[in-house]
């Protein structure tokens, strides 16, 4: 299903195109070629220092006994409908500095540029991607083994999206929904706040 953004300047096509669906192919298994295609989008992103902090741990569908305890992981709410997704993506980022251990008060900036380009990579290859905070950060760290010095900001569902009419019902008035964003010019100033 297409969603574009009604923008009030032009942007780019891809930008425009990316949204986080809750609606994804359940039978859509995702390929290797399309997980390393998503993180070498992420390993490109702009980071501080060019640390690239993040680490991201993936859970496929292909593998449903680990895909199921990542689900888990999640709230309900969105357990509902990312059981449908093909790969579920936890962010984690690296608290500190690899060349001399002092905190990296960029790293989760860095990891949201990471994550992004995970989005937009995701739409360029006809795929979709709805990241989320509503998930057991406790429960991530356990199942992924995730280090202490390492934050957990977010779970990123991927998968095929559905067209309206393949959409399950409880789904259809939330997907179906206008996109809506703050008037541009509420979002900047020039010279002060």
């Amino acid at each position: 299903m297409e969603k574009k953004a009604l923008t009030q300047a032009p942007i780019h096509d891809l930008i425009a195109d990316r949204w986080s669906p809750r609606s994804f192919d359940p039978e859509f298994i995702i390929g290797d070629d399309d997980i390393h295609s998503l993180m070498e989008a992420a390993r490109w992103a702009p980071s501080c220092r060019g640390e690239q902090p993040w680490k991201f741990v993936l859970f496929s569908k292909s593998d449903a006994t680990m895909f199921s305890q990542a689900l888990n992981c999640l709230s309900v709410s969105n357990q509902d409908w990312a059981m449908d997704a093909a790969l579920l993506i936890i962010t984690t980022t690296n608290r500190y500095y690899r060349h001399n251990d002092q905190e990296n008060g960029y790293a989760h900036y860095d990891l949201g540029a990471a994550s992004e380009n995970i989005c937009l990579q995701a739409t360029s290859i006809g795929l979709a991607a709805h990241q989320m905070g509503g998930f057991s950060k406790d429960d991530a760290r356990e199942l992924a083994q995730v280090p202490e010095n390492y934050d957990i900001l977010s779970v990123i569902a991927v998968g095929r999206p559905l067209d309206l009419e393949h959409t399950r019902e409880e789904l259809k008035e939330r997907e179906g929904a206008a996109r809506n964003r703050l008037p541009l010019e509420e979002i900047f100033s020039v010279n002060k706040f």
